[in-house]
């Protein structure tokens, strides 16, 4: 049933129209995949779902007593209560049914109220509306419900004491899901809520979606997880929105031939159009030498027919390429030996993190990190860098090596948060305004955005920007820590062909299942304070260790 209706909406931000004209229903168990390039609108879309932006025009119907959840990109939680009193706290909407609920009780404890047969009558009527109301939010097992919905998002009781802000980026979200899942709202939206996840907690995540009972509409540039959840993908691109009845991989292969058709349409269209265009000069030419009424109503009537192609929207577009980087990597050759780790164990005081890492790496391999939030990824990537000593063991630079090091969080970016990407991109090149800007133009900024403030950015908007410092960079040796965590999927199929064509050694800590299986040949998995070798790609990994299968998608609790 659909519950959800966009009605002709046009929205404006910051002087710019987003999009106009737009229409689009959800349904009450819809699994919606909403897709499409980073500054396309997806959020501003889930913000007017939810009604916190108002459409310029048009309106948003939903049916009568349907909620929303909605789960934001950034999540702030109260500071100094533990994961457990945080997920306790109980959502506004319970808290409001509550007060409603004990008015109510209160009133019918008036004697007066059964003096009215009438007056009774209606109390007791919203009394039971507001009593089906706290059941449908599991007011009466609040607490029960928590601990079912922690577990399902992959928290164990001995998680429940730790204080929120030792939380992890993506244990944060979860638990800011848990809040908001506790109430059963009809629909979810959820803005990209598997960022900084690792692989068990998408798991998690998927698990969750499949088994809502209610709809779910989810950004996310996380392939796989699109494919596993999604039964109805919406791309939002160019201000416009276009369905495809099936998960991300349909959505790609419709989406191609859909192209193609538009296309041809258009070429033929052209040529149809041209033709009458090339018809109406004649006969307007001819009308003027040989003053002939024929001619001219013949020229009218040819212009008529194309105005009312145009009226009737009949003219077909033609089909236009998203502005995507020009990400490109040259790469060189340098020491045969790049990288090695012999034995190398790292503890802070009496905290091991992990021990007996030993691997190696030549020129030209693609090698992926894996491993779960906090097993020690990024801090292997430290001792590459020399940022941090090893505890114990050797770690081996190639004396011709040149590291060009991309950061899960934009650390490189930190110091230059108050300045432009023009000054950035002067300062690394020493070159001329007119480069710097020609240069950011290629990696997809527009003549704005590379004048204000990096601080002003996107994360999709940084992570380009950190892309360009390591092409500027002129590596053999790339370290990528989650590139991937705020691109959207066009930007990502780029520096996946980027990578493929990359002459130079490449080592990529990820969770990003699909471009694992993309960019790398050998696993590294760091894991239980151990490190192992695998050769092979992400999805075979997953099945040599056993692993697909306690991942797979299964009923909930």
């Amino acid at each position: 049933m659909h519950i959800l209706h966009i009605n002709s909406i046009t929205v404006n931000f910051g002087g710019r129209e987003i999009y106009s004209d737009l229409n689009w229903v959800i349904g009450d168990r819809d699994r919606v995949g909403l897709v499409g390039p980073n500054g396309a609108g997806k959020s501003t879309l889930l913000r007017v779902l939810r009604g916190e932006v108002e459409p310029d025009r048009g309106h948003v119907a939903r049916q009568p007593g349907v909620r929303i959840g909605y789960l934001a990109q950034d999540i702030d939680l109260p500071a100094g209560l533990t994961l457990l009193e945080t997920a306790m706290i109980k959502p506004p909407e319970l808290n409001q049914v509550e007060s409603e609920l004990d008015a109510i009780e209160r009133r019918l404890a008036d004697p007066d109220v059964y003096g009215d047969e009438a007056m009774l009558a209606r109390i007791l009527e919203d009394h039971e509306i507001k009593l089906a109301m706290y059941e449908r939010m599991n007011g009466h097992r609040h607490a029960g419900r928590v601990r079912e919905l922690l577990a399902m998002l992959g928290f164990a009781a001995q998680d429940y004491d730790r204080p929120t802000e030792s939380l992890s980026g993506g244990q944060r979200k979860m638990l800011a899901l848990v809040q908001l899942a506790v109430a059963a709202p009809d629909i979810l939206l959820l803005d990209e809520p598997d960022n900084h996840l690792d692989v068990v907690g998408k798991a998690h995540l998927e698990r969750f979606m499949l088994n809502y009972r209610g709809g779910v509409v989810i950004i996310s540039h996380d392939r796989y997880l699109l494919d596993e959840v999604a039964e109805q993908t919406v791309e939002l691109e160019n201000g416009k929105l276009t369905v495809y009845h099936g998960n991300y991989s349909y959505y790609q292969h419709e989406r191609e031939l859909s192209r193609l058709r538009q296309q041809q349409q258009y070429v033929t269209q052209q040529k149809e159009i041209a033709r009458l265009e090339d018809m109406i000069d004649r006969f307007e030419r001819w009308a003027r030498q040989a003053l002939s009424r024929k001619h001219m109503l013949a020229a009218r009537q040819r212009r008529r027919m194309l105005e009312k192609m145009d009226e009737r929207g009949e003219i077909i577009d033609k089909v236009y390429d998203q502005q995507l980087m020009d990400f490109k990597l040259s790469g060189w050759r340098g020491s045969k030996k790049v990288l090695e780790f012999t034995d190398v164990a790292m503890a802070f005081d009496d905290d091991m993190v992990f021990s007996g890492a030993s691997f190696l790496l030549r020129h030209g391999d693609r090698v992926g990190v894996i491993g779960p939030n906090g097993a020690g990824k990024t801090v292997l990537g430290k001792l590459i860098l020399g940022q941090l000593e090893p505890s114990s063991g050797s770690i081996y630079v190639g004396p011709s090596i040149r590291i060009g090091y991309y950061s899960q969080e934009h650390q490189t970016l930190d110091r230059w948060l108050n300045k432009a990407p023009l000054d950035l991109i002067r300062n690394i090149q020493n070159s001329s305004e007119a480069t710097a800007v020609t240069f950011l133009l290629r990696m997809a900024f527009t003549y704005e955005q590379v004048r204000q403030p990096i601080r002003t950015l996107s994360g999709g908007e940084r992570s380009r920007l950190q892309l360009a410092l390591v092409m500027l960079q002129q590596p053999n040796l790339l370290l990528l820590d989650e590139p991937t965590n705020n691109l959207d999927i066009a930007s990502v199929e780029v520096l996946e062909a980027a990578l493929d064509e990359f002459v130079g050694t490449v080592l990529i800590i990820s969770h990003d299942r699909y471009f694992l299986d993309q960019t790398v040949d050998r696993l590294v998995a760091i894991q239980h304070g151990g490190c192992s070798e695998f050769n092979g790609g992400y999805s075979e990994y997953l099945e040599a260790t056993g692993a697909a299968a306690s991942l797979a998608p299964r009923q909930s609790i």
